[in-house]
């Protein structure tokens, strides 16, 4: 499969060098190019959307990674803390102690007593040699111990603060998604009211139609009226001036105008 693979792969390039010669490369690297374009593009935002949310969902994991980190770091700083602390009263003490033992040597005595025991010049200034070693040594400890918990307080401090700036970039990426699906949202609402838009133009040919069938039944009428009365001749009916309501009157009571008219005669 893998040797299938490997004459395929040299097929191609030995084809695209024939092809474009010299360019063969610069067009393949643009033929990819173009093709991860189209598929990036023909994506569906929705779906970029909720792939971003779970990204976001995703820096969880390492936010709480992160905090405990920095809630132990806390703890073994305050450690540091108090052991510095601890060493300091001690070296004080040491320190008094060898000040002591120098300044009772300083009197030439040949013998010292302390807390009911005697000493030798000699075993007190072995003593006072073995504190002041030791109290040198105790010292420089101290000195590389208040170093390393100032190196690791400043850890702790970019620590912390690198830790605020990731959940406040977390919390505005979570902003700029509910943004933007917002934008999406009013985006799909205008192509909604878009599609409720009329034809106005077959409306306004309806319109003329109407108005211009209105028209051909006005001049119709109008030659209708001028072919029923001839000029030129004489009326011989006359014109009824019976107002309405001797109209009304007739009709309720039963009197047709023909039997007026005839009463009139008689």
């Amino acid at each position: 499969m893998l040797k299938k693979g490997i004459l395929i792969g040299s097929a191609v390039a030995l084809l695209l060098g024939l092809f474009f010669g010299r360019d063969a490369v610069s067009y393949a690297t643009t033929s990819m190019g173009w093709v991860r374009d189209s598929v990036r593009e023909s994506v569906p935002v929705e779906f970029e959307i909720e792939r971003a949310r779970r990204m976001i969902k995703d820096l969880d994991p390492e936010v709480r990674r992160n905090m405990h980190l920095i809630a132990r770091e806390e703890v073994e700083v305050q450690g540091l803390r108090e052991q510095l602390e601890k060493g300091e009263k001690q070296l004080t003490k040491n320190r008094s102690d060898i000040e002591r033992l120098n300044t009772d040597l300083k009197r030439g005595d040949s013998t010292f007593v302390y807390c009911g025991k005697q000493y030798t010049q000699k075993q007190v200034e072995t003593d006072l040699s073995n504190r002041f070693e030791q109290f040198k040594v105790r010292e420089q400890t101290l000195e590389k111990l208040e170093q390393i918990l100032e190196a690791r307080e400043r850890g702790l401090t970019a620590g912390r603060e690198k830790l605020k700036a990731m959940q406040a970039a977390k919390q505005q990426l979570e902003v700029n998604v509910a943004n933007l699906e917002a934008r999406l949202e009013m985006v799909k609402v205008a192509q909604s009211t878009s599609e409720f838009n009329f034809d106005d133009s077959q409306l306004a040919r309806t319109k003329d139609l109407v108005k211009e069938i209105g028209a051909r039944i006005d001049v119709a009428e109008k030659l209708v009226n001028a072919e029923t009365v001839s000029p030129g001749q004489i009326n011989l009916e006359e014109e009824d001036t019976t107002s309405i309501t001797e109209q009304v009157t007739a009709y309720l009571s039963g009197e047709s105008k023909e039997d007026h008219v005839a009463v009139q005669l008689d």
